[in-house]
């Protein structure tokens, strides 16, 4: 008994005893507020108003900014082709991109050459034909009970007619349409020029100028290296998307009797260059010249290959095409169109997705170089990076 309070005398003392041992917490440092200093106070201002007029020049530009990105993007889709040719063919760098101009431009007359005539030939007979394809429609009974409600064929004629005054009313005047034309050719002009240079001297420029970075050159030329990966094998696999598209609707509309099955089949592949809506633009471009064969077999099986077609894109083509190259979330990639689209229309959506691309791999970067993050996966994985190992550079 005497030894049991004994040994809770002890325990208490021991537990009033100061204990020396146990670490103290550390007080947090003290917050101290300070009056800035005028050196700093004038570096502030200095600092915003060189931000201020730099935007201010920027916007003033705005158009030589805009040739300068479409010539950065033609450019970084052009030198996989051209440095895949002078690998394996001794002939001059700049005559190779010559020849890579003139294919690329007898493509695109020979695209004007099919699609142009046949879509105003079909714009004109949709028009001069409209009250008999009314009258086909009306021979099926839904249609024929929808139509006496809402009256859809006498509103379908009656804006078929006015086809060919709205098509010329969208041409404008002529003088707008020369002014309009001459302005295109000379951005067309300076494009082509700013890009022959960039893919005939561009590894010299960036070695110019990742020679001022220092220590960190290697840094960015891998980054420099990630970026023209993602961008080139973008624009290849969506030209190739697009080559895809048009050759199975021309052969389906082929199957289906639809007459200009090719020239529709360009439309459908123009379109389907732009990210998210474009395929389906084209779609319903194709279902409307369907309604002339044989309503409304022709547009369901229409509407059902494209369906498939659009899955078949999504899940197998796209991936295949583009590898790893892009992995872009899809909230970025919506935002990025919208945003896109809003700034410079059709080439602003075309733009937009190897932009945020770009984007993406300069924030992968900056990341995984912050002292006290680690390495995480923004979504831009290592092809770029096995490109680089197999000589692949800037």
């Amino acid at each position: 008994m005497s030894e049991a309070r004994s040994g809770r005398e002890a325990a208490g003392a021991a537990a009033q005893a100061p204990t020396a041992t146990r670490p103290m917490p550390a007080e947090p440092p003290p917050v101290r507020l300070a009056a800035p200093s005028l050196k700093g106070v004038v570096r502030f201002i200095l600092i915003v108003v060189v931000c201020a007029v730099a935007l201010y020049l920027v916007w003033r530009i705005r158009g030589v900014v805009r040739l300068i990105a479409i010539s950065l993007f033609l450019t970084l889709a052009l030198l996989p082709v051209v440095d895949w040719v002078c690998g394996r063919v001794r002939v001059p760098r700049g005559a190779v991109i010559l020849v890579v101009y003139v294919l690329l431009a007898g493509a695109v007359a020979l695209i004007g050459y099919v699609v142009v005539p046949s879509l105003v030939k079909e714009v004109q007979g949709l028009s001069r034909n409209a009250p008999v394809y009314a009258a086909d429609l009306r021979h099926n009974a839904l249609f024929r009970h929808y139509d006496n409600r809402y009256h859809i064929t006498t509103k379908l004629v009656r804006d078929a007619r006015r086809l060919p005054e709205i098509l010329a009313h969208v041409a404008g005047p002529l003088k707008d349409v020369t002014v309009q034309a001459f302005s295109a050719i000379a951005g067309l002009v300076t494009v082509l020029a700013l890009a022959f240079l960039l893919v005939l001297h561009g590894r010299e420029y960036a070695d110019m100028g990742l020679s001022l970075t220092g220590d960190r050159e290697a840094r960015y030329r891998q980054m420099v290296i990630d970026i023209k990966y993602a961008v080139g094998r973008y624009t290849l696999g969506n030209i190739l998307i697009s080559v895809l598209a048009t050759i199975a609707t021309w052969i389906v509309l082929s199957v289906l009797g639809v007459p200009y099955a090719l020239s529709l089949g360009f439309v459908v592949g123009f379109f389907d260059l732009i990210p998210l809506v474009g395929a389906t633009l084209g779609a319903i471009v194709v279902a409307f010249a369907t309604l002339t064969v044989s309503f409304p077999t022709a547009t369901i099986v229409w509407i059902a290959f494209i369906i498939v077609w659009q899955r078949f894109e999504d899940y197998v083509v796209q991936p295949l095409v583009y590898g790893k190259a892009l992995q872009i979330n899809p909230i970025v990639t919506i935002v990025a169109v919208l945003a896109g689209a809003s700034l410079l229309g059709i080439l602003g959506a075309l733009l937009a997705i190897p932009t945020a691309a770009a984007v993406q791999i300069v924030l992968r970067d900056w990341w995984t170089q912050r002292g006290d993050a680690a390495p995480v996966n923004l979504g831009y994985q290592d092809g770029p990076n096995q490109a680089a190992a197999n000589g692949d550079a800037p």
